[in-house]
């Protein structure tokens, strides 16, 4: 079988402009706070530990590689940490899931404020708006456990974030940049770069990013082709060290084919502004002030026609068949604010603030063959919702903290098509004791438990096409806030070259906004006639189980290895049927050679059937078809530090060239050939190499 091309030459170009520039990877850096110089080859990550909050809390950093190929978006990058996977649309642009766990009960954020997207099918997914290598640390925080956020996550909270500049009088400028190749042509580029002083800077991120179909294992093409950049520009005043004002703005855009739908993603433009301000150490009791607005633009349009051929139609009027264009353009703007005050006083830590979010979504439908669905641009849903929040900590002595918060939302959805309004109150709180115990090989635990009440999202209560009656009434008022009561508890420790870790929860959900998939073209006035199956929206109640754990040995100084593995669990206790759209069992088995030069790793990824399923329901993206089989992925990888500042990693995805499917991808479009609930398979072989220096 040909395997795909890689493209050496391009790559050997760069390696040699990138190690030409000796002045540049000489230069002294000034390393930003948080952030070590570099000085041996850098580890291909291949999954994260918990790493703060006694391991409740995972820390990453984006900049690093990981494998399978490095990300092209804020999905692609979660799915290296053990608890998240993803519904597969194509190449790009997946929708994650945590503890199988979908859309809003994953808040996502960046540099604390949320763009949502905008595509009622949640094409636009937020993490694709995301890329990952442009921030400077990624925190995941596991369950319930913190109410300093609006509309918080009942999963989890994903903070992606960028630390501000610190310059000294002697360096006044600072660098990295990076370009990654593979195969089926895609190729990456990042850059950013800052320039400043010990008062003030400016800092450019920009990047991207772009590739072809890719080949199944069966040498198969399956649609996923794409094409995405991002540019952000930072402009911040430091006047003395503790303060920090910070005015940001971006753009972007993009375009994929999906493999898994109807239509492709021919813009997914977004425009961004915020200002940021922090003051430290006012007093000795009032540690940080901090307050921010952020302003996000949203212009996405879907179509059948720009990057494929559009289907056939009969048309009523000639009686004869002819192309059916059809696009929809979305829009959502999006008004981010908040304020909080951290003070301490003794062994307490107390942080307290107020937030608000207001977004308006529209849209319009175009089509050709079908004038009666043609739809003029309109406004038709404004949220807004506003919160206070009370989080605290105490030091309770030298081995034993606990941690408690609160807070309060009250949220308003006005349905501008149904000329409607709904309004909500909407409580949150946790408690959590968290342990050291050096007595017993440096030992970390913690235990939590936390409770949210949830507002139906957009998706839920816009894009379902009834509620719990089942009758063809809208969502609107016929489905309840989701009340999710959740235990986490972890354990992680080291004693001489070996380590564990487990991060556990249990939960009780009543509630549960579950979305059942059937024929709905019945219905007056919905579906415009078509067959297709569409979701239904109603409440149920559930139970939730589930694990992540890991443990690691370095046999030697130079040879390490560890396995982790991460296990979700669901029941409809209403129905008596399990939770659909869970990932299965999976584990990853991870060895490396470590050297001061150079590493190598390999990676076998061992994934379980799924017999669990629940045919026909899920989320708004995606249901259960059938029960999936098996499989297991050996990668390669290995980096080599070329000199201060410049490193080269290379790597092999699927290195056995297996034909495979994963258990959440959605059915391939019929357009492009696949049969009704066929899903179309992973990549097959993929080479990448990435160079990236610091300067």
């Amino acid at each position: 079988m040909a395997q795909p091309t890689f493209y050496l030459q391009p790559l050997v170009a760069a390696i040699a402009v990138v190690c030409s520039s000796a002045a540049w990877a000489n230069s002294p850096e000034q390393p930003m706070q948080d952030r070590p110089v570099q000085t041996l080859a850098p580890i291909v990550l291949t999954s994260q530990q918990g790493s703060d909050a006694n391991g409740l809390i995972v820390i990453a950093d984006p900049k690093q590689p990981i494998q399978p190929v490095p990300a092209s978006d804020g999905a692609d990058y979660l799915q290296s940490i053990m608890g998240f996977s993803a519904i597969k649309n194509g190449g790009t642009n997946s929708d994650v899931t945590f503890r199988g766990m979908f859309g809003s009960r994953i808040k996502i954020l960046t540099d604390g404020t949320e763009n949502l997207g905008a595509c009622p099918n949640r094409m636009d997914a937020p993490t694709s708006y995301i890329s990952p290598e442009s921030y400077d640390r990624i925190s995941v925080i596991k369950g319930p456990q913190t109410v300093q956020y609006a509309n918080t996550g009942s999963a989890a909270t994903v903070i992606f974030e960028r630390t501000p500049e610190q310059f000294s009088e002697d360096q006044h400028y600072r660098g990295q940049a990076s370009v990654l190749m593979g195969s089926y042509d895609r190729l990456d580029h990042n850059v950013e770069a800052a320039a400043g002083d010990a008062q003030k800077y400016i800092r450019l991120n920009a990047n991207r990013s772009v590739s072809d179909s890719y080949k199944d294992g069966n040498g198969d093409t399956v649609p996923s082709d794409w094409e995405r950049w991002n540019a952000d520009v930072a402009l911040g005043w430091t006047p003395d060290e503790n303060t920090w004002l910070e005015l940001t703005g971006g753009k972007a855009d993009g375009e994929a084919v999906y493999a898994g739908r109807s239509m492709d993603g021919s813009q997914f433009a977004r425009e961004s502004l915020g200002l940021r301000f922090e003051k430290k150490n006012l007093t000795d009791v009032i540690q940080k002030i901090e307050a921010q607005v952020n302003y996000s633009y949203n212009d996405h349009i879907m179509d059948n026609y720009s990057l494929r051929t559009p289907p056939m139609t009969h048309d009523m009027t000639t009686h004869m068949m002819m192309p059916n264009p059809m696009s929809m353009q979305v829009t959502r703007r999006t008004l981010n604010s908040r304020a909080a005050l951290t003070s301490a006083w003794d062994q307490l830590t107390w942080t307290a603030g107020i937030d608000s979010q207001m977004n308006k979504h529209g849209g319009s439908m175009t089509s050709l063959a079908m004038p009666l669905m043609n739809s003029a641009f309109s406004t038709n849903m404004q949220f807004q919702s506003y919160g206070a929040f009370s989080e605290l900590s105490y030091q309770l002595n030298e081995q034993h903290k606990l941690v408690t918060g609160a807070r309060i939302d009250q949220v308003k959805v006005d349905a501008f098509a149904l000329n409607d309004q709904r309004k909500e109150t909407l409580p949150s709180g946790f408690i959590r004791f968290e342990s050291q115990h050096p007595e017993h090989d440096d030992g970390k635990t913690y235990i939590g438990l936390g409770y949210v009440e949830r507002m139906p999202d957009y998706w839920e209560l816009f894009s379902a096409k009834h509620g719990n009656t089942g009758m063809p009434v809208p969502a609107f008022n016929d489905i309840k806030t989701e009340k999710t009561l959740q235990l986490d508890l972890g354990y992680q420790h080291a004693h001489g070259n070996f380590s564990s870790w487990t991060s556990a929860y249990a939960g009780l959900i009543n509630d549960y906004i579950l979305m059942s998939y059937h024929d709905h073209s019945g219905m007056s006035g919905m579906n415009h006639g078509t067959a297709s199956k569409t979701a239904g929206a109603k409440n149920v109640d559930a139970t939730i189980a589930g694990a992540e754990a890991g443990v690691g040995y370095q046999f030697s100084e130079a040879i390490q290895a560890d396995v982790s593995t991460m296990y979700a669990w669901g029941k409809n206790t209403t129905d008596g049927r399990p939770l659909p759209q869970i990932a299965p069992l999976e584990a990853r088995i991870n060895l490396r050679y470590v050297q001061e030069q150079y590493t190598l790793g390999a990676l076998w990824r061992v994934v379980n059937g799924q017999n669990r399923i629940s045919k026909d329901q899920g989320n708004i993206v995606g249901y259960d078809m059938d029960q999936s089989a098996g499989f297991g992925t050996v990668s390669l990888n290995g980096t080599y530090h070329i000199r201060e500042g410049v490193d080269f990693s290379a790597g092999i995805d699927n290195a056995l060239d297996k034909t495979y499917k994963e258990h959440l991808n959605k059915s391939g479009s019929a357009g492009f050939g696949f049969a009704e609930d066929q899903q179309f398979n992973n990549i097959g072989r993929n080479y990448w190499a990435r160079i990236s220096m610091k300067f």
